[in-house]
C-alpha cells in the first residue's frame, strides 16, 4: 500500500465529513503529507498540509473549517471537514509531498 483514501460520500451542507488516508509504513511520520482535490472541470488545488514537524498549512476556502492531522502508530492521516459548503464538492486525494505520491481519490459531494 502507497496511499489509499476513504471516507468520502454525500453530506449536507453545513454538515461534516472525515476522510482517511491509509499509508505506507512509517511513511506518515517522516513525510509532510498533504490533501488535495479537483472539482469537475477544475485543476487539482491544494487543501492541506502536515509536515513532520507538525506545521500545518491551508487553502484560504477551507481555513477554520477544515483539519488535517495524523496518527503515526496507524499510518493514517486525516482529513476533518466542518461546516461543508457545496463548493466543497470535489474528488479529495491524498499526497506524499515529500515523495510526490499520490493515492487515489474519494469524492465528496455536498449537496441538499
Amino acid at each position: 500500500v502507497q496511499l489509499q483514501a476513504s471516507g468520502g460520500g454525500l453530506v449536507q451542507p453545513g454538515g461534516s465529513l472525515r476522510l482517511s488516508c491509509l499509508a505506507s509504513a512509517s511513511m506518515v511520520s517522516r513525510n509532510a503529507m498533504a490533501w488535495y482535490r479537483q472539482a469537475p472541470g477544475e485543476q487539482r488545488e491544494f487543501v492541506a498540509l502536515l509536515t513532520a514537524s507538525g506545521y500545518t498549512n491551508y487553502a484560504e476556502s477551507v481555513k477554520g473549517r477544515f483539519t488535517i492531522s495524523r496518527d503515526n502508530a496507524k499510518n493514517m492521516v486525516y482529513l476533518r471537514m466542518d461546516s461543508l459548503k457545496p463548493e466543497d464538492t470535489a474528488l479529495y486525494y491524498c499526497q506524499d509531498r515529500t515523495n510526490n505520491l499520490w493515492g487515489q481519490g474519494t469524492l465528496v459531494t455536498v449537496s441538499s
